[in-house]
């Protein structure tokens, strides 16, 4: 019998204790079947180990417990050379038109979208594996600040103007503390 059949499972292999892993129908340790993750918790899962292959990465090597945010921000920036999106840069002719009739040599870059989506999936998989809300570095303010300037900077570049949606709570809970400023298509509650 091989000893090296529980070994195999542990550490993924593809091949099954019956195509000649050594056992016989006494096999003790048998596979576990897990439901094939969905979309976005691959998605997690890949973009923190790609995460924490960066920090390895880093001379000398960033132990998890060490990052803070500012090795995120060096991380975005990292990216940033695998992006797609075309930013036009203020001294361009295209600088702030939507629709730019030629090419130039602007470069390419995350798009903001991308980045927020990733930061929030960083911010659950940190916490997932064992980080503490409270010590979160994808959770920092310097973060949000930095996706709002990204977000800001493509929204000028591309010559639209990003508009953030108003609640409509915010205008229930102004009239129930008696603020009569504001104006609502809503009908009146009484």
């Amino acid at each position: 019998m091989s000893t090296s059949k529980g070994k195999d499972i542990v550490e993924g292999s593809s091949r099954s204790p019956t195509d000649g892993g050594g056992g016989g129908s006494d096999d003790r340790i048998q596979p576990q079947h897990q439901l094939p993750l969905s979309r976005y918790e691959s998605q997690k899962k890949r973009d923190w180990n790609t995460f924490g292959q960066y920090l390895r990465n880093q001379r000398p090597p960033v132990p998890l417990s060490q990052c803070n945010s500012s090795h995120v921000l060096e991380f975005l920036r990292y990216l940033d050379q695998f992006g797609k999106t075309k930013v036009h840069s203020q001294g361009c002719l295209f600088f702030g038109q939507t629709e730019p009739p030629g090419p130039c040599t602007c470069p390419l870059k995350q798009a903001w979208g991308s980045l927020d989506a990733l930061i929030g999936r960083l911010r659950a998989a940190y916490e997932e594996n064992g980080g503490l809300p409270e010590t979160n570095p994808f959770a920092s303010g310097a973060i949000r600040v930095y996706l709002r300037e990204v977000r800001d900077s493509q929204a000028k570049a591309r010559g639209i103007p990003y508009k953030k949606k108003k609640k409509k709570r915010n205008l229930i809970n102004n009239k129930a503390n008696g603020d009569t400023t504001t104006t609502s298509s809503l009908p009146a509650l009484q």
